[in-house]
């Protein structure tokens, strides 16, 4: 799959792509906004600096989505480090906002640093697509096993929202996502399952916060969130991009997300990445039959990510007010191609195949060590078990 700068985005724009993209942004904050609000909450952010910290990282997410995306015409999904915001909450506690801020700076820079020189790209392009494959799958699988499990709260609604979903794709493939959204917000508002009582739109002010440093910030803030980012959010992220064969130069991809980091850390950006999850809705079938023309999906995810940075935490909670059922079985559904072609793709060598079977059921597993997500050790296991196998 080669790059297309030539390519038109008005041409290129389809209504399966708006889907994709509105899909990645629901799930996107629908999973792990509330640990976000947790971080600043344990750093001593007040409300109107928790909607500058959502203002910062709608715009950080947004901005680079499309400007990436634009610039490569292929489909780069960013995020926030929700690693990286767990472990604000567990490890942050006393220090104050300046000191974090500061540190969200180091470790931005350090972002900047591994992605500039090319050190980061040089490491991760020695995983096998086989295991990065595996790793995608193990990923991605709880998101499939969740669809079908939100049966047992939700049975009508999620069963009829499959029905719909394996009825387009036979008839209308291109739009299957977006009717099975519809079909499930309208069973939901029918229940009377939306949330939506209070809500009104406001727009979030930015509130700069000077950066300061102190020893205790960088070792308690800093190298933790630089080292859980790039390991629990970068390298799965690559690991989309490739298993999507997507030929994204990662180098300058990761440069510039540390660039807007550093730049809207003072305003609560902790920690901005390559998206693993939410990059894969963006890059599967279901954002367009033609992969050449997914990148209009993440630019659609950008713009989405925009407004929700403008309104803050009111639009935060608007995503907050569809029911969970509702969010698992739309990502699940969304994730069932990507799901089926990384597993196609871990398996296809029977050479590397028992590697990234163990790739796949260690990054399943969601084992967690030291503070470092299981797609990382996942990777790790399926390395070790593939220099085993080489030696043998």
């Amino acid at each position: 799959m080669n790059p297309a700068p030539h390519r038109h985005l008005l041409k290129d724009l389809s209504l399966s792509a708006v889907a994709a993209g509105f899909v990645t942004v629901l799930v996107g904050f629908a999973s792990s906004a509330v640990i976000v609000f947790q971080a600043a909450q344990a750093l001593g952010a007040s409300p109107a600096e928790i909607s500058s910290w959502m203002w910062a990282l709608g715009l950080g997410m947004g901005l680079t989505c499309i400007g990436l995306s634009l610039r490569y015409r292929m489909p780069v999904v960013t995020a926030w480090s929700t690693p990286g915001a767990a472990m604000l909450i567990g490890s942050a506690a006393g220090l104050p906002l300046s000191d974090a801020v500061g540190a969200f700076m180091l470790s931005a820079l350090l972002i900047c640093a591994a992605g500039f020189s090319g050190f980061f790209e040089r490491t991760i392009s020695r995983i096998p697509v086989s295991l990065a494959s595996g790793m995608l799958g193990g990923v991605l699988l709880r998101f499939g096993l969740d669809a079908f499990a939100a049966m047992k709260t939700q049975l009508g609604m999620v069963l009829t929202m499959f029905a719909v979903y394996l009825l387009a794709r036979r008839l209308l493939p291109r739009y299957a996502v977006i009717l099975t959204l519809l079909v499930g917000i309208a069973f939901a508002a029918g229940l009377g399952l939306l949330r939506v009582d209070g809500l009104a739109l406001e727009l979030a002010k930015p509130i700069f916060i000077a950066p300061t440093f102190s020893l205790a910030a960088v070792a308690g803030i800093a190298l933790p969130l630089f080292i859980v980012t790039m390991a629990s959010q970068n390298v799965p992220g690559v690991a989309v991009i490739r298993a999507s064969g997507y030929p994204v130069p990662i180098s300058p991809v990761v440069g510039w997300t540390g660039v807007a980091n550093l730049l809207l850390a003072p305003f609560g950006a902790f920690a901005l990445n390559l998206a693993a999850i939410t990059a894969a809705i963006c890059m599967g079938r279901e954002a367009h039959e033609d992969a050449a023309r997914r990148y209009v999906a993440a630019i659609t995810a950008g713009a989405f990510y925009i407004v929700v940075g403008l309104f803050g935490a009111t639009v935060a909670a608007l995503f907050a007010a569809f029911p969970k059922e509702l969010v698992l079985a739309i990502a699940g559904i969304a994730l069932l191609g990507t799901i089926g072609n990384s597993l196609a793709a871990a398996l296809r060598e029977e050479a590397e195949r028992e590697p990234a079977l163990v790739t796949f059921l260690v990054t399943a597993s969601g084992l967690s060590l030291g503070g470092i997500g299981s797609a990382f050790w996942g990777l790790i296991a399926g390395v070790v078990t593939l220099l085993v196998w080489k030696r043998a």
